[in-house]
């Protein structure tokens, strides 16, 4: 299973709007957890979005706090999304996409522990 992420428009002035895509290609999963992380320039990968969808229906999503009240995942593997609005020069990163296989109600699990299909990263840049 393949995961790829693209965004529409990788460099956004300061308060402004992005949405990143991600598609998943190959088997198709019966539970799993979709995940968004951020590599910031000169730090660690971080997890900052994910959501568990069991039986075909999306559980309740978490944010990191730096990002809560402004991103929203959602979507399911064929593609999922995340919406960014307000966005800051500290939301300026490398933004990756990823999946993990099986019934995990909650994601924060796999999203800190690592997941199991990860998708090449997309840059998005907040500068005005």
């Amino acid at each position: 299973l393949r995961c790829s992420a693209g965004v529409w428009g990788g460099l956004v002035q300061p308060g402004g709007s992005l949405r990143l895509s991600c598609a998943a290609s190959g088997p198709t999963l019966d539970n799993y957890v979709m995940g968004w992380f951020r590599q910031a320039p000169g730090k660690e990968r971080e997890g900052i979005s994910c959501i568990s969808r069991i039986k075909s229906v999306n559980g309740s999503p978490y944010y990191q706090e730096s990002v809560k009240g402004r991103f929203t995942i959602s979507g399911d593997m064929s593609r999922f999304y995340l919406e960014m609005n307000g966005l800051k020069p500290e939301d300026t990163g490398v933004y990756y996409c990823a999946i993990d296989n099986g019934a995990t109600p909650e994601c924060t699990i796999p999203l800190r522990y690592g997941m199991d299909y990860n998708g090449k990263g997309t840059l998005v840049t907040v500068s005005s």
